[in-house]
């Protein structure tokens, strides 16, 4: 008896150091820990000695180009491609996303538009269409095997406007989209820059900035110490500047003028450029899969607007952020991601209401 309980006992402090010699207990996997191997899990993945880097090849009206993609994570079920704004920023701001999505088990995909700083940067403004960027998305999903069961897309402020041309021309490709800090119509956004953030901007200081843009001065250094801390840091992203995290200046560093001059224009208050008449509000209702509609308080987009948008499309949510502005994934991260994720799973589950 005694040497049983000694075995006994052996037993139990070698299994409890973790040790199974000359024991037959074997440990269960928990449920949570199951779930992070199978999100780490990169058989049959061809990326993971770039770590998760692709070059994609896309075809276009100019000929062939490449684009640049990463990806996170594994889950046959949840795929999420993200759209950056500009035209002409990078990915590089979006990666606070990093912070987030993989503890929720998110698989998703930066990625870099063409013109942009890790892509291909062509020197041919014939590129920058609307409607060329939506046929890249498309050879993006197909090169990343994104599938109607398992697509989503999230585009922010350009990347919103990207997204909603994606949406109604390809739906029978996407699971679920999310519209984050864009309208649906540029004149409404031009008439709300005037009304609202230009008139709230000091009379002098607006003065001095309507006057180096009628003079199309864009290059003095002054319209930047003017805007930086009475439109960035109120509109843009509500932090001083001097604060603003790595990842939002890189991506400001990077930024392509050539792409964004003739899309936006040069003006950081309204679009004048190919975008300026822009718009689909009469569309949204066309867009028949689950919708998150992101809109924030201090946004350089009407919150308000975003809520209608949230209202037209056929199965719509509205996220808003009180605190936010237009980079509301940093100036009120928890409410943004959380809303983000709170829509994934609820897709995902069948419970998106």
């Amino acid at each position: 008896m005694v040497l049983v309980a000694l075995r006994a006992l052996a037993c139990i402090v070698v299994a409890s150091a973790g040790l199974l010699a000359g024991c037959s207990q074997k440990s269960t996997p928990q449920p949570q820990q199951s779930a992070q191997a199978s999100y780490f899990d990169q058989t049959g993945r061809d990326d993971v000695s770039s770590g998760g880097v692709k070059m994609i090849a896309i075809d276009t009206p100019k000929g062939a180009f490449h684009v640049w993609t990463k990806r996170t994570g594994n889950n046959p079920r949840v795929k999420l491609l993200l759209l950056h704004g500009g035209p002409g920023f990078t990915h590089e701001y979006m990666e606070c996303f990093d912070s987030f999505l993989p503890q929720e088990g998110v698989e998703y995909y930066y990625y870099d538009q063409l013109g942009s700083y890790y892509s291909d940067q062509p020197d041919d403004s014939s590129l920058w269409d609307t409607a060329r960027f939506v046929e890249e998305v498309e050879q993006v999903r197909q090169a990343l095997g994104l599938e109607k069961d398992n697509f989503y897309l999230l585009g922010h402020s350009w990347g919103g406007i990207l997204a909603m041309e994606y949406a109604l021309k390809y739906q029978e490709h996407l699971k679920a989209l999310v519209i984050s800090n864009m309208m649906s119509n540029i004149p409404d956004y031009s008439a709300y820059a005037k009304t609202v953030f230009k008139a709230s901007m000091e009379p002098n200081v607006l003065a001095e900035v309507l006057k180096i843009e009628a003079a199309q001065d864009y290059s003095n250094p002054r319209y930047m110490e003017l805007l930086i801390p009475h439109h960035y840091e109120h509109h843009i992203l509500r932090i001083p500047y001097a604060q603003w995290p790595d990842p939002v200046f890189r991506a400001f560093k990077h930024m392509n003028p050539a792409v964004y001059i003739p899309m936006q224009g040069p003006s950081e208050l309204d679009a004048k450029g190919k975008l300026e008449t822009w718009s689909r509000t009469a569309d949204l209702a066309n867009i028949p899969v689950p919708t998150l509609v992101i809109g924030a308080q201090h946004d350089t987009m009407d919150p308000k607007h975003m809520e209608l948008m949230a209202g037209a499309v056929k199965h719509g949510r509205y996220l808003y952020c009180p605190n936010g502005s237009h980079l509301s994934m940093y100036d009120d991260q928890q409410t943004y991601m959380s809303g983000v994720v709170a829509f994934v799973h609820d897709v995902d589950e069948g419970r998106f209401q």
